[in-house]
């Protein structure tokens, strides 16, 4: 069996292609999964079996090399749903898709969401700053990042009961404008009561969650 163990280039650069063109290389097709794998066993596309062992993610137009022979390496085309907003007007449009941008970026890291009126919570389960990095990049011009006290119940799903919570003296919340963002603290303390349901949009199994005790 060959085994494809060192990374020559991508078809991309023009020394690479002509040495693929001026060769016999072999093409191997790989899945989702396959191109994700430091080492995995494959067949290529004529029937060669091929191991493959290079530290890094297969991308499309790759290019390996077994010693005596390259091998050209292509993706598996994944069936998608497809979601088109080019009918929605403006600005809804861009406001669907920042959403979908920023509801990516947080179910990525499985964190607990709840949506309730204008404000979406996320109980603190990294540090502050590193929460930030990851949802600053998808806010959109006027949103603000605060931090409050939230009763744990807030994030698990078809809760309906009364709850309440209060921003502490120490409540810290800064602004995206069009000049960038500018931060405000304040002082006064308030509470404030909600009597309508919430639910988590990406809850985790069990419904374990951080109450948010961090402020």
């Amino acid at each position: 069996m060959l085994v494809a163990e060192a990374f020559v280039g991508t078809l991309d650069d023009p020394a690479v292609a002509e040495r693929v063109e001026s060769s016999d290389p072999l093409t191997v097709t790989v899945d989702g999964t396959e191109r994700r794998r430091s080492r995995f066993r494959t067949t290529a596309d004529d029937g060669t079996e091929l191991g493959v062992v290079v530290a890094r993610e297969l991308r499309d137009g790759d290019v390996l090399s077994t010693g005596d022979r390259l091998v050209v390496v292509s993706l598996e085309a994944v069936e998608a749903m497809a979601l088109d907003f080019g009918g929605v007007a403006d600005p809804d449009r861009a406001a669907v898709t920042t959403a979908l941008e920023l509801g990516h970026a947080v179910g990525n890291r499985h964190w607990d969401l709840a949506v309730e009126g204008e404000c979406a919570y996320l109980p603190l389960a990294d540090t502050r700053e590193r929460m930030e990095s990851t949802v600053e990049p998808h806010l959109p011009d006027g949103a603000t990042i605060e931090y409050d006290e939230v009763p744990p119940t807030l994030f698990d799903e078809g809760d309906a009961a009364d709850h309440s919570h209060s921003h502490g003296e120490s409540g810290y919340s800064h602004s995206h404008g069009e000049d960038g963002h500018s931060h405000d603290h304040s002082g006064a303390g308030h509470s404030h009561t909600h009597g309508h349901g919430v639910r988590s949009l990406d809850p985790k199994p069990g419904g374990d969650s951080d109450g948010g005790d961090q402020s």
